[in-house]
């Protein structure tokens, strides 16, 4: 069952055609472009770029927004040379109308987050190259770059207004990531596609006092621009009329319409023409909904009307002539693609793989909240074992990545198959989780290693506690940050008796040094500037302290993995086996910082259970 469904990614409703990425996992996690007619839910969708071709970008390391299609062209990052390429399509079928012409020369640079500019034939994104980004375009013919705007540092998320006069896009410096610190830029386009008047007109910069971050543009019309941010405390949508200058908030609210830019390709509002959609997060839960437009500019309290879906975990909005996609889940209904007909509230769920548990099968996750690091009330999600939890069940706390990311409750297979041999899981949203408010992201501020491994800890104990679970059979999964945590959890509490970790971060004082561009002064913000603050990113080392663990370690780690380098690993291993503690380590050739072989993530849950189910003297299930 895990790792053979695809995974969906970005779908798109333009020129009357749904399109959509699906990353199969049973193909090495190759990434590959469907297409089908929007009005032809149950029609068979051609498959544009089929094997060899892998969609994939590689900018800042994580990637996403590899595709742009518009008025019958499609433009894709290939990751075999890392080009753009271009693909003719029929705008009725969604068939390929033409042979592929790649646009660019393979070169040490990577593109992403690309638009078709239509009326001027050209594709308009981001080029990764000589450790700064560029807003550059590409003839649609062919041909070099040509350079737009240079930012001081990153950038991303271009819009077109719908009359291809004004460009938006969002650009954030170090030692910033974009969600702490962000700012929405605005230029105009002359008739011969140049840039003029480029400047901030939200958001905050490094030197502001303030942090405000902002997310995703959108064009509502020309000269009308709606964007989240998070000036009031929640990353609410505000509008902006573009030639006054005037902003307003739309909808101000204890929900986050965003989420954390750790790739591109990410949407959580979509404009059909008429109407504003949007998908808003409320203690961890998703939630679909118009933005009465009328009703808020006359103050009415039906400015948000949710929409009555039985999906709670919502992504990739696209919308388009009064239709809707997304990414959409819910407990118990696995990830699919979501076609919504906004005059009838009409829709239709397409998963990407049936679901192989019958619905009592399935553990539903409960909304469990505890008293976490300095007592501040924190968040998980709670799934007790199939047939119930005891004050024996064994526990698995889950540690989320980023650490900028959040426990979602969309069915997860890799969660049920702890919970139907006979475990509970809980899945922590740590003070440092998006989805609560910025005040309960910046709860890690400085704290990474601490306040993460206090509420992973009281979560467990909490459990054990209430007589879900035993104390002595409580383990700790996480990877990459969440690896992190798993292992500073065994350095510096005393609650876990077991821990698995993928590509964890073993010594924060190396990635420090050597990190890749993106992350290159996250840590700044997490520990401390380095190496100013090199004590306190010494004490918070697992690797530094690795003779505190008392317990057994399983890694797994991905052999080009260019974000947390398989040396960590390595050292951490070793550390542990000098001190006598029992150690297994797998290695992947061909993965790097996330798996995405089928075969890969089944190795690594199997793989998993059976080592701790060893060592806590578990019988089979």
């Amino acid at each position: 069952m895990v790792g053979s469904a695809p995974a969906l990614r970005e779908p798109l409703l333009r020129d009357g055609l749904l399109l959509w990425l699906e990353q199969r996992p049973q193909e090495g996690g190759r990434t590959t472009l469907l297409a089908r007619p929007a009005a032809r839910p149950g029609a068979e969708p051609v498959e544009l770029t089929p094997a060899p071709w892998n969609l994939r970008s590689r900018v800042h390391a994580y990637g996403g927004g590899s595709y742009a299609y518009a008025d019958g062209t499609l433009v894709f990052v290939h990751d075999g040379d890392r080009c753009l390429w271009r693909c003719p399509v029929d705008r009725t079928s969604g068939k390929p109308a033409g042979p592929l012409q790649v646009l660019t020369t393979p070169a040490a640079r990577a593109f992403a987050d690309g638009l078709i500019d239509t009326a001027r034939q050209r594709w308009i994104g981001v080029m990764e190259a000589g450790e700064r980004d560029w807003l550059v375009a590409v003839p649609l013919a062919g041909g070099e770059p040509a350079v737009l705007h240079r930012p001081a540092d990153f950038c991303g998320y271009a819009c077109l207004s719908p009359d291809g006069a004004e460009l938006a896009w969002v650009e954030w410096q170090q030692p910033h990531m974009p969600w702490e610190r962000s700012q929405l830029w605005l230029a105009e386009v002359t008739p011969a596609g140049d840039l003029r008047n480029a400047r901030p007109v939200a958001g905050s910069g490094p030197a502001d006092d303030r942090g405000i971050s902002v997310f995703q543009p959108l064009w509502i019309g020309a000269g009308e621009l709606v964007v989240a941010s998070d000036a009031g405390g929640w990353w609410n949508l505000q509008h902006l009329h573009t030639g006054s200058g005037t902003w307003k908030p739309l909808l101000p609210m204890a929900a986050e319409f965003a989420m954390p830019q750790w790739v591109y390709g990410l949407r959580t509002s979509a404009w059909d023409g008429r109407q504003l959609i949007a998908a808003a997060c409320r203690d961890g839960v998703w939630e679909l909904g118009r933005v009465a437009l009328e009703e808020q500019r006359s103050g009415s309290a039906e400015a948000w009307q949710p929409l009555p879906l039985p999906f709670d975990d919502l992504a990739g909005l696209s919308a388009e002539d009064g239709r809707l996609a997304a990414v959409a889940s819910a407990p118990g209904v696995p990830q699919g693609l979501l076609e919504l007909e906004l005059a009838t509230d009409r829709w239709r769920h397409s998963p990407v793989a049936p679901c192989p548990l019958a619905p009592e099968a399935i553990s539903l996750p409960e909304a469990w909240w505890f008293a976490g690091h300095e007592g501040a009330r924190t968040h998980a999600w709670f799934y007790p074992p199939i047939g119930g939890a005891t004050a024996d069940s064994p526990l698995l706390v889950k540690g989320h990545s980023g650490p900028t990311g959040m426990a979602r409750r969309g069915l997860s297979l890799a969660i049920q198959f702890w919970t139907s041999r006979g475990w509970g899981v809980v899945d922590v949203n740590y003070g440092g989780s998006t989805g609560f408010g910025r005040a309960y992201r910046e709860r890690l501020d400085g704290l990474w290693g601490v306040a993460d491994v206090a509420d992973c800890a009281a979560a467990a104990r909490s459990l054990v506690a209430s007589g879900r679970a035993s104390a002595a059979r409580v383990a700790i999964e996480g990877g990459s940050a969440g690896g992190f945590t798993a292992l500073a959890a065994l350095c510096f509490t005393d609650v876990f008796r077991a821990a698995a970790c993928r590509y964890p971060v073993c010594d924060p004082a190396a990635l420090a040094a050597h990190d890749h561009r993106f992350e290159a002064r996250y840590l700044d913000g997490l520990i401390g500037p380095w190496p100013q603050a090199a004590a306190t990113y010494e004490a918070r080392s697992p690797l530094a302290h690795a003779d505190r663990i008392r317990c057994p370690v399983i890694f797994f780690q991905g052999l080009e993995d260019t974000v947390v380098p398989p040396e960590q690993t390595e050292r951490m291993a070793a550390a542990l086996a000098a001190h006598g503690i029992p150690v297994d380590v797998h290695r992947f050739a061909g993965e790097g910082h996330g798996f995405r072989d089928g075969t890969v993530q089944t190795q690594v849950l199997e793989a998993s259970e059976a080592f701790f189910r060893r060592h806590f003297g578990l019988p089979a299930p």
